[in-house]
């Protein structure tokens, strides 16, 4: 009798047990995670049949603008991408890369769709870089202090002026212009420059040492393209663009005292420096042309 009652117990633990792996299996959330992998044939005929079929319809529908692949003015997303970074890369605002590609979500972009990266219309080889035209800006700063830092003051060094430590030699050699490039630039910031741009080194602009709440400084007349976190190792990060071609970025700050869409002047105070996303205080400054990443030492004037 006392067997018969440990075997039933057994079983009944056992029961138990198997129900309840069932019912946590069940209740587990997965992150969601496109199958584009082929489905396997089923006999025709049946309902599970014609749900595969549409299974396999779905699965098989072409990326978003898959036609362009390889076009000039056209970007295939890559693995990592955001839209913001597709922005950066390719001198556009992210707003515009939304209005020209229709996107219904600009946080969701596909690995492999292929984006509009030039305005409809335009030819992609021929793209002109036309400077901002400085009587037509209107300089709408949030307070008295931005203003006055933004009255058209070039953001020079300090008096005793700061220790060129990296790259000196390419910053007291400015680049030729051409009439396309005629941009008045500024130094961002008035700190030390601790790291020049080298490109094959991954380091692509300088980086300026300086106080938590430093100015950080508009280095040429825009319109701010950008402003945010969202684009992982920049921190609180600004883009200006400058003209059809240029973008400026600054990079770990504190705080952002400007918003999308507004202009700027060159010298105007945009944020104040800080650590974000970084392991000490400093700006981060990027000069980019259609894109490519440019040494701002050889375009800011000598220090």
């Amino acid at each position: 009798m006392q067997k018969n009652i440990l075997r039933f117990s057994s079983v009944l633990m056992t029961t138990g047990f198997v129900a309840l792996l069932a019912g946590c299996g069940t209740s587990l959330n997965r992150a969601p995670v496109e199958d584009r992998t082929p489905t396997k044939a089923v006999k025709s005929g049946s309902a599970p049949a014609a749900a595969s079929a549409a299974s396999a319809a779905a699965e098989t529908k072409p990326l978003p603008g898959i036609e362009n692949a390889g076009k000039p003015g056209y970007y295939t997303v890559k693995p990592g991408d955001t839209l913001i970074r597709v922005a950066l890369e390719n001198g556009q605002g992210w707003r515009d890369l939304v209005k020209w590609n229709a996107l219904e979500n600009p946080n969701v972009i596909e690995v492999g769709q292929v984006l509009r990266v030039v305005p409809p219309g335009i030819d992609a080889g021929s793209v002109s870089t036309r400077p901002v035209s400085a009587p037509k800006i209107e300089t709408r700063p949030l307070d008295g202090k931005a203003g006055a830092a933004g009255s058209g003051a070039t953001a020079a060094p300090s008096a005793s002026g700061p220790a060129n430590t990296a790259g000196s030699s390419a910053a007291s050699a400015p680049a030729s212009k051409s009439d396309d490039d005629d941009i008045s630039w500024g130094w961002p910031a008035y700190g030390n420059l601790i790291a020049g741009f080298d490109e094959a080194r991954n380091s692509k602009g300088l980086d300026i040492n300086g106080k938590t709440g430093d100015a950080v400084l508009a280095a040429a007349d825009g319109r701010v393209m950008y402003a945010g976190s969202g684009l992982r190792g920049y921190g609180n990060m600004i883009i200006i663009k400058h003209n059809a071609g240029y973008l400026s970025a600054y990079a770990h700050n504190q705080a952002l005292l400007v918003k999308e869409d507004q202009v700027v002047r060159k010298g105007q105070k945009i944020a104040e420096m800080g650590s974000s996303d970084a392991d000490q205080v400093k700006l981060h400054f990027e000069i980019r042309r259609q894109g490519k990443l440019l040494d701002p030492a050889k375009l800011l004037p000598a220090r």
